[in-house]
C-alpha cells in the first residue's frame, strides 16, 4: 500500500504510540508526510518492553527514518485536563490536529504494565476481576478513546476536515471469559466510533475502527500462551499479524482514499473472523 507524501502538511496524533503497534502507526504516518506526535503515559514509557529509553529518543528514532518532523508529549488519556493539555501542547508544536488515531489502550489492571503479565489483572474474567482492575481497564481503552475524541472533534467540525481512526479489537465482537472486560471495553470502542461517525457525517469527518487480531509485539510475546506455527509472516493467513499490517489500513484510513469511509470496525485479522461485525 503506497501514498507517497499524501499526508504532508497535516498533523497526527497517535496516541499510546511509545511501542508497539501505536509506534508503527507513527511511524507510517510520518513515512507518508505527516507531521506526527507520539505519546507515551510518563517519559519513560519506551522502557515497558525495551522499546526505547525515552519519549524524546522515540520520537527522535522515527524522526531519523522517515524524514519527518515528530514531537513527543506524555500524560494520562484517562484524565480530562491532561488531555487537554497534551493537545494544546501538540497544537502550540505542529498547529490544528488534522488526523487523531486513538490508540492508546491494552488489557492492562490498576497496577500498570510492570505488574503480573504484562500488567494483565489476575483474576481477568467477568466475576473474580478486581474492582480496581475492572476501572483501570475500562479507563484504558474506553474512556481514553472518548476523552481524546471530545478534544479533537470540535476542531474538525469548524473545519469540516479531519480523521478520527481509533483501534478497537477482535476480542470485541464475540464473548469470551478470559479478559472479559477488556472485551466490553473494546466493544465499547466500536459502537462508540459508530455513534460518533453518524454525529460528525454532515461535518465531513469520516471515523472509523480498526480492529486487529493477534498481533506480534513485544507486549503480545509476553502475555499470550503462542501458537509456534503461527509466528511465520507469509504464506498462510492462519498466522499472527505483525504491526506494519495493521499500520497499512490505518494509513489508508487517513488519506484521501477513504475520504467516503466513515462509521466502519475494520478487522485486520487474516480472515479468522468472517461474520458480521
Amino acid at each position: 500500500m503506497v501514498f507517497g507524501r499524501s499526508l504532508a502538511g497535516q498533523t497526527a496524533w497517535v496516541t499510546g504510540s511509545s511501542r508497539g503497534l501505536g509506534r508503527v502507526m507513527a511511524t507510517k504516518l510520518s513515512s507518508l508526510g505527516a507531521d506526527v506526535a507520539i505519546h507515551g503515559t510518563r517519559f519513560d514509557s519506551p522502557k515497558s518492553f525495551g522499546e526505547g529509553e525515552s519519549m524524546e529518543q522515540v520520537a527522535n528514532d522515527i524522526a531519523r527514518e522517515t524524514g519527518g518532523r515528530v514531537v513527543a508529549v506524555w500524560g494520562d488519556v484517562t484524565i480530562e485536563s491532561e488531555v487537554k493539555r497534551m493537545a494544546d501542547e501538540i497544537r502550540s508544536k505542529l498547529g490544528k490536529i488534522d488526523i487523531l488515531v486513538a490508540n492508546a489502550g491494552g488489557d492492562i489492571g490498576a497496577g500498570g504494565t510492570a505488574t503480573g503479565r504484562g500488567g494483565r489483572p489476575d483474576p481477568d474474567d467477568c466475576v473474580h476481576i478486581q474492582l480496581p482492575d475492572i476501572r483501570a481497564v475500562l479507563d484504558r481503552n474506553l474512556l481514553s478513546c472518548i476523552l481524546c475524541c471530545r478534544e479533537v472533534a470540535p476542531e474538525m467540525m469548524a473545519r469540516k476536515h479531519g480523521r478520527i481512526i481509533t483501534i478497537g479489537s477482535i476480542v470485541g465482537t464475540t464473548g469470551r471469559a478470559d479478559g472479559a472486560i477488556y472485551a466490553v471495553a473494546k466493544a465499547g470502542v466500536h459502537e462508540y466510533t459508530r455513534c460518533l461517525a453518524l454525529q460528525l457525517r454532515k461535518w465531513n469527518v469520516p471515523v472509523n475502527c480498526v480492529a486487529p487480531g493477534g498481533t506480534i509485539t513485544n507486549r503480545f510475546l509476553v502475555i499470550h500462551d503462542i501458537d509456534k506455527e503461527k509466528l511465520v509472516d507469509s504464506g498462510t493467513l492462519e498466522r499472527y499479524g505483525r504491526p506494519a499490517e495493521v499500520a497499512d489500513v490505518v494509513a489508508f484510513l487517513a488519506t484521501d482514499a477513504a475520504r467516503f469511509i466513515s462509521g466502519q470496525v475494520i478487522r485486520v485479522d487474516g480472515g479468522s473472523q468472517c461474520w458480521p461485525a
